[in-house]
């Protein structure tokens, strides 16, 4: 009995070992394949990566048509392609009809008295639009504009250098000089348009190494004179530039405050003294600079354009080395690769990519501060608006009182620092959120210049 028990435990062990054998080869296999094939992965990912891209095309510094590119760079085309999106931020977007600003804050055409702003006024686009928005607004097709407002809404870089015979720096200031239709239709030897895109890849890219570049003769000019005050000699932005200071130096050749400069009207970036708004206020009246007479005042008028740099250059984003492309065109995984993602859009529209990779705090809690900003800014705003155009009663309650152009000198010039920091804020893109204290102090400056061009007028009201 004993010898027949122990014989059936041996062959049930015997049968259980079998099993767990097989069950161990079986598992061995298994962690082989995915090893294997883990390694198989990896290996095939490091030479996805070796390989950016494939060159289908050649690409040229003549090849400003961004359709070329993409066939060598289909992700980024892809991304540019979408530019043309009509999703929309509260303060912000593309929209495939824009608001007309005029009409949703009337206080706006009463502020641009007597310029062209006053004819129209509209919420920005994609950049996909950025030519096409240019060519059809009415302070274009009603206004008489020099060739220089190109300068930033085409791929222009082949006029510059066909009309300057190779030197980009006099053909830049030529094409600036012309009436803006004659650039327009600027032709090349062959008959062919040399303007007929919006910016383009090759703008901000080298076509041979795709490096990163700066190309618009006005950020070079300029850059090199902020440097300078600085202490820095002789700076050139590709030369001298990180690659991390190159993906905001891109934005910065258009995303600036600029005025036509002298008789031939060249675009000029007034860094010459930084970036602040009274320092630019200063080269301003240093060089005697007025944009417009305003049309119920009489005041010099300063417009600002739209000063993102400008801004963004006071905010917590920039003294950290957060980069415009960090946030605007953040980085995103296509296979092996790592590529900016060129559809370039609001943070608050890609809040994953663009603020989380810092900021570990849910998507509601970004946005909810983000907002507060931006409605605390527009609220300021506002309050600037209606502290303005109480100064202009008071100027024209003046003026109807026989006040003389000596009495009201003082008031004017409280107009023309009033409406230079109103404006500052109300063009740029960001709504406050670039440096949201420096918006504040500039909004709370334009009150209280526009609250004393107000008392200094009614002084002559009797």
């Amino acid at each position: 009995m004993e010898t027949s028990t122990s014989n059936s435990r041996q062959g049930w062990f015997s049968g259980r070992g079998k099993w767990l054998v097989g069950g161990a080869l079986i598992g061995v296999a298994v962690a082989t394949f995915v090893i294997a094939a883990l390694l198989t992965n990896i290996f095939e990912r490091r030479q996805e990566a070796k390989t950016p891209y494939l060159k289908l095309v050649e690409v040229t510094e003549e090849s400003t048509d961004p359709a070329v590119w993409g066939m060598n760079f289909p992700s980024q085309y892809d991304g540019y392609k979408r530019t043309v999106d009509t999703v929309r931020t509260r303060f912000g977007g593309s929209d495939a009809m824009p608001e007309q600003k005029l009409e949703r804050d009337p206080w706006l055409k009463r502020m641009f008295a007597g310029y062209s702003f006053s004819l129209d006024y509209r919420d920005r686009r994609g950049h996909a639009y950025m030519l096409y928005d240019q060519e059809h607004t009415e302070r274009v097709t009603k206004k008489e504009q020099p060739g220089a407002c190109l300068h930033c809404h085409a791929s222009i870089m082949p006029a510059y250098r066909h009309e300057g015979k190779g030197d980009v720096q006099k053909g830049f200031e030529i094409v600036c000089a012309m009436p803006y239709q004659k650039a327009h239709d600027l032709l090349d030897v062959k008959g062919k348009k040399l303007i007929e895109h919006p910016v383009s890849c090759v703008d901000c890219h080298d076509p041979q190494t795709m490096k990163l570049r700066v190309t618009r003769p006005a950020f070079i000019n300029a850059i090199k004179e902020l440097k300078a005050k600085e202490g820095i000699t002789d700076y050139d932005a590709n030369r001298d530039a990180t690659h991390q200071e190159m993906r905001s130096y891109a934005c910065a050749q258009c995303h600036v405050e600029y005025y036509f400069k002298g008789e031939n009207k060249v675009v000029t970036y007034p860094w010459a003294n930084g970036l602040k708004v009274e320092e630019i206020e200063k080269y301003y009246d240093d060089v005697g600079w007025t944009d417009y007479k305003h049309a119920e005042t009489g005041a010099p008028i300063l417009k600002a354009q739209h000063p993102e740099f400008e801004l963004w250059s006071q905010g917590v984003h920039a003294r950290s080395g957060v980069s415009c492309a960090d946030c605007h065109m953040p980085y995103k995984r296509e296979g092996a690769m790592k590529v900016s993602d060129h559809h370039v859009r609001s943070p608050l529209l890609n809040i994953n990519r663009a603020c989380q990779q810092c900021h570990h705090y849910s998507e509601g809690e970004i946005l909810s501060r983000v907002e507060t900003i931006q409605n605390r800014t527009q609220d300021l705003i506002q309050r600037s608006a209606k502290a303005l155009t109480g100064m202009m009663d008071a100027v024209n309650a003046a003026r109807k009182a026989g006040a003389t152009d000596e009495q009201l000198k003082a008031a004017r010039q409280f107009h023309r620092q009033a409406q230079w920091r109103l404006d500052f804020i109300a063009a740029e893109n960001s709504m406050g959120f670039h440096a949201p204290q420096e918006s504040a102090r500039i909004l709370g400056e334009a009150i209280d210049f526009a609250r004393q061009g107000q008392i200094e007028a009614q002084r002559w009201v009797k």
